[in-house]
């Protein structure tokens, strides 16, 4: 359990590292005249790094093990990435700093979910894989109103490199105290390497899965870790400090709605209209703000932290396709579809980048927004509508 705490922690810090930027929009608008599409841009980087790197973590989860993968994954990239945010002196500083903290935030939740795979029945996986992720979530918490304070108080660059070494001190700890699971030697089969992802494509039970699993988690993490800020400021004209407030709802709703997730598919004996309905009601509040964008900030607030609440369905899609993978490709099974959740939340964040860069209105902030907001609800409707024919899988199986 000692090993679990850590890779909590190390969570903790990949949720804050792909959402904090939303809040420091205003002060790197400032200091190095980044533009709203350039943070875009990085805030994508971080995804696509995290996404492609997962087809790495996978293989490494399956031949070396969680400790090793993780710790040393973590320390170059995240401590190092963070450093390096601390240092920027341009945008594109920035876009490189993220792109290395994605790298480092990689393998973070895919080793203790190799873990769990590995360890406990396969009935738990879905509340072990949401309560994980609920925690982790925390880190959202973190990249709110503490953080719009510090940034205040101390200023972001001091922030970052404090941030830096504190990654650098849990990768540490990720080496020193985490087990591999019992028996765990290394994948030494046919297919240990990159082959096995290829045996995984071929299982078309996972096609209708995928496009909901590369989207779900993409409006909440999108609006969360990138357009709040530049929404609530723009259309509301909201300081930093309360961007961070309505933020840190929204960050909180997304710590309870994984909590909330865990134990549906057992209560309800199913995991695909558990998934169906959470994201049907995500569906609708992102369609409210597209009809009301100019909505009073009490009624915006409440329709992020519903979207906010309902976007955490990932752990229930990972225990659904997780059901129907090989035992010998438990890592690649997780990573592969983590690399679908993630690659599709960092496309999304160029895709919306695009959006708000075609739609932007100086004499009406709102409509750029309006548009943003059709575009997440559009696009996750139709993963809704593919994911209709997927196959049920339930706890008991």
């Amino acid at each position: 359990m000692a090993g679990i705490a850590t890779f909590a922690l190390a969570y903790v810090l990949s949720q804050f590292y792909r959402s904090f930027l939303a809040v420091l929009t205003p002060a790197l608008a400032d200091d190095l005249g980044a533009t709203k599409a350039e943070l875009s841009l990085a805030s994508g980087a971080w995804f696509i790094a995290f996404a492609l790197m997962q087809f790495v973590v996978g293989v490494s989860l399956d031949r070396f093990g969680p400790r090793r993968t993780a710790s040393l994954l973590l320390a170059a990239g995240g401590g190092g990435g963070a450093l390096v945010f601390a240092l920027a002196g341009s945008p594109w500083a920035i876009v490189v700093a993220m792109t290395l903290i994605g790298i480092g935030c990689s393998p973070v939740l895919m080793a203790p979910l190799f873990i769990f795979a590995k360890t406990f029945s396969p009935a738990r996986f879905a509340v072990l894989t949401s309560w994980f992720v609920g925690i982790g979530t925390l880190g959202n918490v973190l990249g709110a109103t503490p953080l719009a304070a510090s940034a205040e108080a101390f200023g972001w660059r001091p922030v970052m490199a404090a941030l830096g070494l504190v990654t650098l001190g849990v990768a540490a700890a990720v080496y020193v105290i985490v087990r591999d699971p019992p028996g765990h030697e290394g994948d030494v089969t046919a297919r240990a390497g990159f082959s096995g992802y290829l045996d995984l494509l071929r299982l078309k039970v996972l096609w209708p899965i995928i496009p909901l699993t590369a989207l779900n988690y993409a409006p909440a993490a999108g609006i969360r870790g990138l357009w709040a800020g530049p929404y609530l400021a723009d259309v509301h004209a909201a300081d930093t400090l309360a961007i961070g407030n309505v933020t840190l709802l929204m960050a909180l709703a997304m710590v309870a709605g994984s909590f909330i997730y865990g134990p549906l598919d057992t209560l309800f004996r199913t995991r695909k209209w558990v998934a169906f309905g959470g994201n049907a009601i995500c569906v609708a509040a992102v369609v409210y703000l597209a009809l009301r964008a100019t909505a009073p900030v009490p009624a915006a607030t409440a329709a992020l932290v519903v979207i906010g609440l309902s976007g955490m369905s990932y752990g229930m899609l990972m225990a659904h396709a997780r059901a129907f993978v090989p035992a010998d490709l438990t890592g690649r099974g997780v990573t592969l579809m983590n690399f679908f959740a993630i690659g599709g939340v960092g496309l999304m964040q160029f895709a919306t980048g695009g959006v708000v860069s075609l739609s932007a209105d100086p004499a009406e902030p709102a409509a750029t927004y309006v548009a943003l907001f059709w575009f997440y609800a559009i696009t996750l409707g139709a993963a809704l509508a593919i994911y209709l024919l997927a196959r049920d899988s339930r706890p008991d199986r």
